[in-house]
C-alpha cells in the first residue's frame, strides 16, 4: 500500500515515519483492498497537552474512511486512529460481503 506522510509546519524525525509506516501497514490485515492512505501530523495550538494530532486518510475501494485524534504524542494518536481505522476496516468488509 502506497502511504504518504506529512509533518505540517515541523520535520518528524526517521523513527516516527517508520512507526506510522509500520502501523498503516498493519492495517491490511483487516481489509486487502487498501489502495492508499494519507497521514497528517500537526501541532495545535492550545492549552492542554493534548495538542498533537494525527489525521489518517484510507481510500477503500470507492470510498474514503477517516480518522482524527489528538493526545500527548504523535505515536498516540497514530494508535488511536489506526484502531479507529480497523473497526470502520471490519465494518465496510462485512458491508462488501452483505452485498
Amino acid at each position: 500500500m502506497n502511504v504518504q506522510i506529512q509533518s505540517i509546519h515541523f520535520d518528524a524525525d526517521k523513527k516516527l515515519l517508520s512507526f506510522i509506516q509500520e502501523k498503516v501497514d498493519k492495517l491490511n490485515h483487516f481489509h486487502d483492498g487498501i489502495i492508499e492512505g494519507t497521514v497528517f501530523l500537526k501541532l495545535e495550538k492550545a492549552d492542554s497537552a493534548e495538542n498533537k494530532v494525527a489525521e489518517i486518510k484510507l481510500h477503500v475501494s470507492g470510498q474514503d474512511l477517516f480518522a482524527k485524534r489528538n493526545c500527548h504524542t504523535f505515536e498516540e494518536a497514530v494508535d488511536t486512529s489506526i484502531s479507529a481505522l480497523a473497526k470502520q476496516l471490519k465494518k465496510h468488509k462485512e458491508k462488501a460481503k452483505g452485498m
